[in-house]
């Protein structure tokens, strides 16, 4: 898990690449995502062997590939899951604003961008999952209408944006797993997109796109024009998928306990994460208040500058016509007389207009160069607010995290506390059996006691009998 740091003040081409980078949801390598009914535990590799023998080496990229590819399944698994109960339940058509179906498309954008090849372009390396899509339309011909539609659409600006209108469109048709089935059998075209051990060209590509048939029974409409794809941030909600409640009965109270403590290791390891990624943004938005700064006072002196070479004009127009009426008071008065002075006012007469011509282009280079700066003060005001917008989401789930660690605290306390009780009430069984056994075995030694008196009785007896006979 590698932190993203800006490499300067000034915001770069690849500004908004690096900050969705930092949003997206960071794939904990050293954890295993395993599902439990409705459980979602996470426990560290280190103490959990995957294979017998040999043991995998922690820092295998295939190892670290497989533990993602295992984690995303998993996620797809729980996120289907709890959309199919969620509408059914529901019992309408679902929007946009459906909470769990906007985790759904989270999860599965996650799941086309493992294992993404870098394309190279003139702004630096970019990855997208908007190219496999556009394989579709060849192998399923009915996906050519989605695909139209998607280029269409006049507010989506970045292949980003067009993938998750592609997936919102699928769904409203009923064929994504149709779709998705079609493009995962064609691996000698995926080849050119993804890495050999991604997702999309591994079994589990293939399970999540059957797991996408119960997705048929859900009823979905979305209005795309007017909804912002292109800078939504990509983060799983986790939250979500923790079990809430009263803990089921275990048959043994460590069971909980490691549930529980499992559970509050990933939150406070999220949580951890989501603050660098606050601080990260927080650093942006400073760097762009700054910028936003310098281009204000730039703009200031740009102004002041063309006022001053306004002023400067005016005077200059006001000279040339001094010179010109007392050119023309010359010709008629002197015309014969002062040849030389004549020359003398016609020269600087032409050198004025000239540098009048001058000034005037120059002006007009400070005012196209202010309406750039204008406009670039709009585009940097923009990035601002999207950022703030982001920023804020950011700590409100932090909130709902830290919530959700301090519930998990006090289960685990009430967890230790029943524990407590169970070792005492052990420790006083054992007591009482101790007893009663201390007690069996004085009823056996009484009994053997019993038998040799029986026994001397009846020697005792016999003895008699035979002296009266």
């Amino acid at each position: 898990m590698s932190a993203l740091t800006p490499p300067s003040d000034m915001p770069t081409p690849t500004t908004d690449k690096i900050t969705q980078a930092a949003m997206e949801t960071i794939y904990l390598c050293k954890f295993r995502v395993s599902m439990d009914g409705e459980w979602l535990c996470l426990r560290e590799l280190d103490d959990i062997s995957l294979t017998p023998d040999p043991e995998p080496n922690p820092e295998d990229p295939n190892y670290l590939m497989a533990n993602e590819r295992m984690n995303l399944m998993n996620m797809a698994k729980l996120s289907i899951k709890g959309l199919i109960e969620s509408a059914l339940n529901l019992g309408r058509t679902l929007d946009s604003d459906y909470a769990p179906l906007q985790q759904f498309f989270v999860v599965m954008e996650h799941c086309l961008k493992h294992g993404l090849k870098a394309k190279k372009t003139f702004l630096g390396q970019n990855k997208s999952f908007w190219g496999p899509l556009e394989l579709v339309e060849k192998l399923v011909p009915e996906a050519a209408e989605i695909t139209a539609s998607v280029k269409d659409l006049p507010g989506l600006r970045t292949p980003v944006g067009r993938g998750r209108a592609w997936l919102r469109l699928a769904l409203m048709q009923k064929k994504l797993s149709e779709y998705m089935k079609a493009l995962i059998n064609r691996k000698d075209l995926l080849s050119e997109f993804y890495e050999p051990n991604a997702l999309m060209m591994e079994e589990e590509g293939a399970i999540i796109s059957g797991l996408l048939v119960g997705l048929n029974v859900i009823d979905a409409n979305f209005c795309m024009k007017g909804e912002d794809l292109d800078s939504q941030v990509g983060v799983i909600d986790f939250s979500m998928y923790l079990k809430e409640g009263p803990i089921a009965k275990c048959s043994e109270g460590d069971g909980q306990i490691t549930a529980i403590l499992d559970q509050k290791n990933y939150v406070e390891e999220l949580n951890r994460q989501l603050s660098a990624t606050v601080n990260n943004l927080q650093a942006k938005v400073d760097a762009l208040e700054k910028s936003n700064t310098k281009l204000t006072e730039e703009l200031a002196v740009a102004n002041n500058r063309i006022i001053t070479m306004q002023e400067e004009m005016e005077r200059i127009k006001e000279e040339t016509s001094y010179y010109s009426e007392a050119s023309k008071k010359v010709n008629k008065q002197e015309r014969t007389a002062d040849g030389q002075a004549l020359s003398e006012v016609k020269k600087h007469l032409k050198e004025e207009t000239q540098l009048r011509l001058d000034i005037e282009k120059e002006l007009e280079v400070q005012i196209g160069m202010r309406q750039e700066m204008e406009l670039a003060m709009k585009m940097l005001d923009k990035d601002v607010c999207e950022k703030q917008d982001a920023l804020a989401a950011l700590r409100q789930q932090l909130d709902d995290l830290r919530a959700l660690k301090h519930e998990l605290s006090f289960k685990l306390q009430s967890s230790d506390l029943a524990l407590k009780q169970k070792s005492e009430l052990n420790s006083r069984l054992e007591e009482k059996t101790n007893q009663m056994a201390a007690t069996v075995k004085q009823l056996e030694q009484s009994e053997k006691d019993l038998v040799k008196q029986a026994k001397t009785l009846n020697s005792v007896a016999h003895k008699l009998l035979q002296k009266q006979h």
